[in-house]
């Protein structure tokens, strides 16, 4: 689209946060007045956004788009989130279900496919002053240390860690899993135990999970080269193209080719950033002492 231009940084969390956090990013989206920018994003697990600039539009799934809360707390999805920005500056972190258990106190199914202001929600209020303070930072670079850092002191008086949230996260994304059964073999748990601990600490049923995870591994086949056809990209748990197809209308709300013929200016701003992001990592193991 003409006259509009959509970047995104990664920022690596310090390292006590990673078992908690995956990334701190800043998208910044500049278009001329009143025009926006729209993208659907894919399923993730949870992310707390901080954004400046034209009111945004958000929904997740089937719902209708409605205005962003400048403090947007969004939970675990299973679905496509629809984005809509107008020129905005954003900051976000992602959470991690360990990290969910960690830092927030109530279960990841209550906000599963679904957002927040977090500025008027009781679980997430006292994150709210993050969004003055990261307009006043001085650069990039100490904005994000500024959201790092306020994870990282949390860390002292948060609860302990649930080993069970490690494992079964390790286990979801280990693409030799086939079933729930499997899942509780690897925890040690009964099949009922482990359907408890997914609802709570990932929001969502084991078994949706197992499909979910599948699914995206796909995607981010296509997402790294949109030259591959649909064919080539699935995942080999899968029967065939037609279960594939009816995944892809269950999680992104659309067929695969009508996704594949979609602009996707926020998602292919973040691939070009990760892309830039790795070769910035490769070049760095070649140098002298890399």
């Amino acid at each position: 689209m003409a006259g509009v231009r959509v970047t995104t940084r990664f920022f690596p969390v310090s390292e006590p946060l990673r078992p908690y956090c995956s990334i701190i990013y800043l998208t910044e989206v500049e278009t001329s007045p009143g025009v926006r920018v729209e993208d659907y994003l894919h399923p993730e697990w949870a992310n707390l956004r901080f954004i400046d600039g034209e009111p945004s539009l958000a929904a997740v799934g089937g719902d209708t788009p409605v205005s962003a809360p400048r403090f947007i707390v969004t939970g675990p999805t299973s679905q496509a989130t629809y984005f809509a920005a107008g020129r905005m500056r954003a900051w976000g972190i992602g959470i991690l279900p360990a990290g969910w258990a960690k830092f927030f106190a109530l279960p990841a199914e209550d906000l599963a496919d679904h957002f927040v202001d977090g500025a008027q929600h009781p679980a997430f209020a006292a994150h709210a002053p993050l969004a003055d303070e990261l307009r006043q930072a001085n650069d990039a670079e100490s904005a994000a240390r500024l959201l790092d850092d306020h994870f990282a002191r949390l860390l002292a008086a948060a609860p302990p860690d649930d080993p069970d949230i490690f494992a079964a996260h390790a286990a979801l994304v280990d693409d030799e899993l086939t079933s729930v059964a499997e899942l509780a073999e690897k925890l040690g748990l009964s099949e009922r135990s482990v359907e408890r601990l997914s609802r709570r600490a990932f929001g969502f049923p084991p078994k949706l999970l197992l499909r979910r995870q599948r699914f995206l591994r796909s995607l981010a086949r296509f997402m790294l080269d949109p030259s591959m056809s649909w064919i080539e990209t699935l995942d080999y748990h899968y029967y065939d193209q037609a279960q594939f197809t009816r995944d892809f209308q269950r999680f992104m709300g659309m067929s695969p080719r009508a996704y594949a013929a979609r602009p996707k200016p926020i998602l292919g701003a973040a691939a070009l950033a990760r892309a830039a992001a790795a070769g910035e990592a490769v070049q760095g193991l070649h140098k002298p002492g890399g």
